[in-house]
């Protein structure tokens, strides 16, 4: 068994085809993340949802800043209960040949860079399994900047990691207890949190809601179909307001005149400045097709 192995993670992340870690770990783009940042948990989840990943958010965990927003690249752990003759071999390997230092949490700690979250299955365990405390949660600031950890596990030290303000930490339970009795068995792979399953490198969201895994070779389609939802209800409140549509025709797909009227908002309004990056060339193309074939009455979703 090989921790941190750069076969296993690119046989389980074959989707991604972009830049990747030293690892193999997939390396979504800066900018995607910057973007990721200002979706909500529910256009996250919805475009995963429609593909088929129905296990990609749990939302029963305590977090150490209710009201922060944390973006970033996941590093995976997989901890069971400690059997003797399994933590010693383990332990072992991790330092003779791999050359690892401490405790097990602290080899996945010491792995990480600027952006990355730490993502744990401490099979639910909180007396003897707090993942981090103080110390350690001030690693996770200073490596990752802005990043953080989702333990489904214990924590220590949670008045000294609530000081902490540039990352976030989302926990089962806290404990004054140290990490015991606990094996590492698994190291960027595949990962359970609740109800929820998480790869290395897929990009965690997480909110106040909860927390989304997003793979990371949809992590951009995620972010555009957002961005696409957010400018036209910014372009849909400002029409209604003005009494130029109904409620019925912003909801309704497109026709074409509402999509010209909508293109020349984006291009010429201020509030849409921030999406100028996207496209609408499909959009358009789709609703001219449409009015070609005959009238449509579907509602958008």
């Amino acid at each position: 068994m090989k921790f941190d192995n750069y076969e296993d993670i690119i046989q389980i992340t074959p989707l991604w085809t972009g830049e990747r870690f030293a690892n193999g770990r997939p390396k979504v783009p800066e900018d995607i993340l910057r973007r990721m940042r200002r979706i909500t948990l529910e256009e996250a989840w919805g475009p995963l949802w429609h593909r088929g990943y129905h296990y990609q958010f749990e939302g029963d965990l305590k977090m150490i800043h209710p009201n922060k927003v944390i973006v970033g690249r996941a590093v995976t752990a997989v901890m069971v209960p400690m059997r003797p003759d399994l933590h010693q071999t383990l332990l072992n390997y991790g330092h003779e040949q791999e050359g690892r230092h401490g405790f097990f949490n602290q080899w996945v700690i010491d792995s990480l860079e600027e952006d990355d979250v730490v993502v744990v299955d401490m099979f639910d365990k909180v007396y003897r399994g707090t993942f981090v405390g103080g110390n350690l949660s001030t690693a996770i600031a200073s490596r990752t900047k802005r990043g953080g950890a989702v333990i489904w596990g214990g924590i220590r030290d949670t008045q000294q990691v609530i000081e902490i303000e540039n990352i976030n930490v989302y926990y089962r339970g806290s404990d004054p207890t140290a990490i015991g009795d606990v094996t590492l068995v698994g190291m960027n792979g595949p990962t359970r949190i609740g109800r929820a399953i998480c790869l290395p490198g897929d990009v965690v969201l997480g909110t106040p809601a909860g927390i989304v895994f997003v793979p990371a070779h949809l992590a951009e389609i995620t972010v555009v179909n957002a961005e696409k939802s957010q400018v036209r209800d910014i372009f849909g409140f400002v029409r209604l307001k003005e009494g130029v549509y109904s409620t019925a025709q912003i909801d309704a797909s497109w026709g074409v005149s509402l999509w010209q009227d909508f293109l020349s908002w984006f291009e010429q309004d201020q509030a849409a400045s921030e999406y100028r990056h996207l496209t609408w060339d499909a959009e358009l193309a789709e609703a001219r097709n449409r009015e070609e074939s005959g009238p449509a009455n579907d509602v958008r979703v």
